[in-house]
């Protein structure tokens, strides 16, 4: 069973956040950086898997050069090799773009299974891998809270849906799998696991020599800022007829939400 688990650097979740002069990005000189929680998640499961069954776990993760530190504590859990993709092209990537330039430098490895968490902790979009899965021909499953290898051409996954309902479904290998918060219990890399991580293989891999056409990002940004906390009351009176249209109308014409 050869696995695929991305993986992201992303800010702490109790650094604070500071806007730049230039007001289109935030400073990293006091953030505090760690792996996307429910990455960890994916890692975990998909290296029960390779126990259980056997393979190899591939972890892979795109960012600058300090994100190399969250292959790098994948590997020492347990993960066999790693693929870091440097980031060097300095522009910003919508989540399209951003699938098709993983796709390119996953395309040829022929992975069994992807598994990634089910949305980063910073972006939030919940769509890379379902993304993934259509440019890879793969099945797919999200929200997924158990997994179970029922043979080396099918998986059995646990998806949480609404109303605390779970639904039970059988996959088609290979799929890409996202997996959510709670699934399994993360390790922690051991002393043995660190000192035999210097050891694995490291791949580098360079995103504008990955970059082909079609890759180019639509998303550009213009601003960032933190919204300012207004408060204001409006007083309506008159008959109730006339409320409701006074309202309509304040809602179409100064707020904009009708």
């Amino acid at each position: 069973m050869k696995i695929c688990v991305l993986m992201k650097q992303v800010p702490d979740k109790d650094s604070p956040i500071k806007i730049s002069t230039d007001n289109l990005s935030i400073k990293e000189d006091m953030l505090a950086f760690s792996t996307n929680e429910s990455d960890n998640y994916a890692l975990e499961e998909a290296l029960q898997i390779k126990e259980k069954v056997g393979g190899e776990v591939v972890v892979c993760t795109l960012g600058i050069d300090s994100a190399q530190q969250v292959v790098k504590d994948a590997l020492a859990k347990g993960a066999d090799r790693a693929i870091f993709i440097k980031e060097d092209s300095g522009t910003d990537r919508d989540i399209l773009s951003l699938g098709k330039l993983l796709k390119s430098a996953l395309v040829d490895e022929q992975f069994d299974l992807l598994f990634s968490g089910l949305q980063s902790d910073d972006i939030g979009n919940s769509q890379l891998g379902l993304i993934l899965a259509e440019m890879l021909q793969m099945t797919h499953a999200s929200m997924v809270m158990g997994t179970e290898i029922i043979d080396d051409k099918t998986i059995k996954v646990k998806r949480e849906l609404e109303s605390g309902w779970f639904q039970w479904a059988e996959l088609d290998l290979p799929a890409s799998v996202t997996i959510q918060l709670g699934l399994n219990k993360p390790r922690y890399a051991s002393l043995r696991g660190i000192m035999a991580m210097k050891k694995k293989p490291l791949e580098h891999k360079s995103s504008s020599a990955l970059e082909t056409n079609g890759i180019a990002s639509h998303v550009k940004t213009e601003k960032i800022f933190i919204p300012q906390k207004t408060k204001q009351t409006q007083y309506f009176d008159g008959s109730t007829d006339q409320i409701v249209e006074k309202l309509v109308d304040y809602f179409k014409n100064e707020i904009g939400v009708i």
